[in-house]
């Protein structure tokens, strides 16, 4: 049984494809893609994780997107739908960068968002 792919839960720019794509091609070990999700944590109450997968989890939600692979996890679905991964750098940082239409608001720091669930999209009648 594979990993599950309904709809596209979150999209990615090319800019983080490529970004993804050498953290894969860079791994010292076998990596599939990244893995997205948010915990509890910083000052506005959540933040984004990412961590690389050797071995995606059959409930993860597959996105595919210019020939690299994220794996979203599924207690984490409802607060990315719609989101879009990017990646940019700037004369002060360089990284990931999520605009998310579930975001309430954002520390100061930009690492830690307060995020409420989406809507998933309504499932289309069988003909």
């Amino acid at each position: 049984m594979g990993v599950r792919s309904r709809f596209a839960v979150m999209s990615l720019t090319e800019a983080a494809a490529d970004r993804i794509r050498e953290i894969v091609e860079d791994s010292d070990e076998p990596v599939a893609g990244l893995r997205i999700g948010v915990k509890k944590g910083g000052c506005a109450g959540m933040e984004y994780t990412m961590l690389k997968v050797a071995e995606p989890d059959p409930k993860d939600e597959r996105i595919d997107a210019h020939g690299v692979s994220v794996f979203v996890d599924p207690s984490a679905v409802l607060f990315l739908i719609g989101t879009t991964m990017d990646f940019e750098t700037t004369k002060l940082r360089s990284g990931f960068v999520f605009r998310n239409p579930n975001e309430v608001s954002a520390c100061g720091c930009g690492e830690s968002v307060m995020l409420k669930p989406g809507e998933l999209p309504p499932v289309p009648a069988a003909g």
